[in-house]
């Protein structure tokens, strides 16, 4: 039964009903409800039909699957030269998983960051993923309980998706620490989470936005970002299930991103308007503008995540 299952699952992930796309055709970005909280601010983005993302409501988030026991995180095993890179999990679900680049685990032999996105099928079976350190200074020969620890921050997931380069990893979480003057004897990402004062401040970021999204609305499928003069990013997914499953990850990388480099929003709507229009006009300049400003996730043609920088 769990083999019929999951060969199921297969043949609905390759046969998509409807190729769907994330752009005007399907979205609008909603600027009238635009929120605001110190150094950020953000604006929803709804779909424009009720139909919208129906053959992509049963993947649910990693995070999710965690949080209810449908997916296990283990090393690949105890070698670094040949583990660092991949992560082992297990989907015990009987439904896809969706992995996001830019998801942080600490723990394990060392803190890591995952590299590429992907959909786990629910096969109950070891499968693989690739991720890069975030955690320079240590490798341990004993392999800690891995924990899931959100999204990095804008500036972080911008190197890793540009560069996919290990060293060049390493120099912005080195960068980042120092310019928040926090010590970390591993040179860990994460070590910026024993800032009583930054965890506070961040904390209060998290219950506004969260509050004001998930207890007060549901029909949002990705948001874009802004603090200063600038958008710091914008994150669209295929379905509102999905959105919500990743909203709390989410916005803990942009609030982070916000107490790293975070100033009052000066910018304004007619400039965030052109900044969106490049993003979702149509798939021809959503293609052209993502690779050099972030990425785009398809499962067998149909788009799954975007993100923006």
């Amino acid at each position: 039964m769990k083999f019929l299952i999951s060969a199921l699952f297969l043949l609905v992930l390759r046969v998509p009903v409807h190729a769907q796309q994330l752009t005007y055709q399907t979205l609008y970005v909603d600027y009238d409800s635009a929120v605001e909280f110190r150094n950020l601010k953000i604006i929803p983005i709804r779909p424009k039909q009720k139909g919208f993302g129906e053959s992509a409501s049963h993947i649910i988030s990693l995070n999710h699957a965690l949080k209810e026991g449908l997916a296990t995180v283990s090393e690949r095993g105890t070698a670094s030269t040949e583990n660092v890179h991949y992560m082992r999990i297990r989907n015990v679900s009987d439904q896809p998983i969706y992995v996001a680049s830019g998801e942080i685990f600490s723990g394990g032999r060392q803190d890591r960051m995952v590299t590429r996105d992907t959909v786990l099928v629910p096969d109950g079976r070891d499968q693989y993923i690739s991720v890069m350190c975030v955690e320079e200074g240590r490798w341990s020969d004993k392999e800690r309980k891995f924990r899931y620890e959100n999204f990095a921050n804008s500036s972080l997931r911008k190197v890793l998706d540009v560069n996919r380069n290990q060293v060049l990893i390493w120099q912005e979480v080195s960068r980042q620490l120092d310019s928040q003057h926090i010590r970390s004897k591993s040179l860990a990402y994460l070590s910026r989470n024993g800032d009583k004062k930054m965890q506070t401040l961040q904390n209060e970021y998290i219950n506004f936005f969260h509050d004001h999204f998930k207890a007060g609305d549901s029909t949002i499928v990705g948001i874009v970002c802004m603090s200063g003069d600038q958008v710091i990013g914008s994150d669209i997914f295929a379905s509102r299930n999905l959105f919500y499953n990743m909203l709390d990850p989410v916005l803990i990388g942009y609030t982070d991103q916000v107490l790293y480099s975070g100033k009052p929003v000066t910018i304004t709507n007619e400039e965030v308007k052109n900044y969106m229009d490049k993003l979702l006009t149509d798939e021809i300049s959503q293609e052209k503008f993502l690779k050099e400003n972030g990425k785009i996730f398809r499962q067998n043609g149909e788009v799954i995540h975007i993100n923006s920088f």
